[in-house]
């Protein structure tokens, strides 16, 4: 056998594993970087995060990303470079925490890495019927195994794709093996660049959980923040704070048939972009808007487009606890509306008290989607749009 496969093997034999989850978001603010020790698999998956950080993205790595990101038209030689540059800087980036954290790289089993998406491509918005679903993300998984010497699971997304899906939003595996209760009807919400959310049955019945996206999470107020306040986000919604939400503007931002799609489905920003709401503005006469007003109407129009999509799985005179995280789960502004908007009968939290924090949510969802495919079983989910059951992530052995 070879040594590769033998090492592997022994990896999936093992009570637990040592695994490191990478994620870096349409936000592009860094790289989270999550080291779990995971035992089980499927519904029996139990995680304890150890360590946790998120490394930032310098202001040149942003723009050479955004060079390529959300773009219909890039400089191919420059995607081309940036794939492995990305894999092994993120590589760099482990063994810097792992230093910092005074943890032998020898003592982790396995890195997953999400890499870094710069387009998002399902036939819904792409509309070209011979061609399917399609997402990308660079930052090659050869080189994060070279450079931390490190079994790395990547490319996650692709097998989704195959199966049917549109690649995103993945959570709904991770979410339904660690954060299912019995007895709890549960909404995982993840306010990132996107916002999506995973439903939980009170009853843990697989085939009845799904996720999806809802629009634009904090990926419009992060753009205006960095044209009209020169930041990268407007911290604590205190722009937004000061402003007035339009009702014209945000009507026009709401007339996209995305919103009226049957679930599941995704997007991105090559659909939510600046360009959207400067044609939302010329539409509904809106251009002269203050700063604030304008900031105060897009974290309103996150904040509606997310709980009109959570409405519609809500069953009258049912409870429910919307678990927050993500950017957006810090903008008081935006928490507030949705708390304002959704019914009585929904409680708020965030995934911090359910053991894992917000802000390490996703890398560590992805540790668990490399746990499943190296040990996992069979977990059903049914035969459905959206929420294949398959085991997700390609092996990169580091020589």
């Amino acid at each position: 056998m070879n040594h590769h496969i033998q090492q592997l093997y022994d990896i999936a034999s093992k009570p637990e594993r040592r695994i490191i989850g990478l994620m870096s978001g349409t936000s592009l603010d860094g790289l989270d970087v999550a080291l779990c020790r995971i035992s089980g698999s499927g519904p029996e998956t139990q995680v304890v995060v150890e360590q946790f950080d998120t490394v930032p993205y310098s202001d040149d790595l942003k723009d050479r990303i955004r060079d390529v990101f959300a773009k219909r038209q890039v400089d191919f030689e420059h995607l081309c470079l940036l794939n492995p540059y990305i894999g092994r800087l993120h590589g760099q980036m482990v063994n810097d925490c792992l230093h910092r954290w005074r943890i032998d790289s020898k003592t982790v089993d396995l890195v997953a890495s999400h890499g870094q998406t710069v387009f998002h491509a399902p036939k819904t918005q792409h509309g070209k019927p011979d061609y399917p679903n399609a997402t990308l993300q660079i930052g090659d998984g050869d080189h994060v195994a070279a450079e931390t010497g490190i079994i790395t699971l990547s490319d996650f997304r692709q097998k989704h794709v195959a199966h049917g899906g549109e690649g995103a939003p993945l959570a709904v595996y991770g979410d339904y093996f660690v954060f299912s209760k019995v007895g709890e009807n549960r909404i995982l919400l993840n306010m990132g660049g996107i916002a999506n959310f995973t439903y939980l049955p009170a009853d843990a019945d697989a085939g009845a959980v799904f996720t999806t996206d809802t629009g634009p999470g904090n990926t419009l107020m992060d753009a205006y923040a960095r044209k009209l306040l020169d930041q990268p986000f407007d911290t604590d919604g205190q722009l937004a704070s000061q402003g007035t939400a339009n009702p014209d503007l945000l009507a026009a931002l709401k007339q996209n048939p995305f919103f009226e799609a049957s679930f599941p489905k995704t997007t991105g920003p090559e659909v939510f972009n600046v360009p959207y709401v400067e044609q939302a503005q010329q539409a509904s006469q809106t251009t002269a808007l203050s700063p604030a007003d304008l900031m105060a109407t897009l974290a309103r129009f996150s904040a509606e487009t997310i709980a009109e999509a959570i409405q519609r799985v809500l069953k009258p005179k049912e409870g429910y606890a919307v678990y927050m995280s993500g950017g957006g789960a810090h903008n008081p502004i935006l928490t507030g509306h949705l708390r304002d908007l959704l019914p009585k009968t929904c409680t708020f939290g965030q995934t911090d008290e359910l053991g894992i924090a917000g802000d390490a949510k996703e890398a560590v969802l992805f540790a668990i989607l490399a746990n499943e495919a190296v040990a996992g079983g069979s977990t059903s989910f049914g035969n459905r749009q959206g929420v294949p059951s398959v085991a997700m992530g390609k092996v990169s052995f580091p020589n």
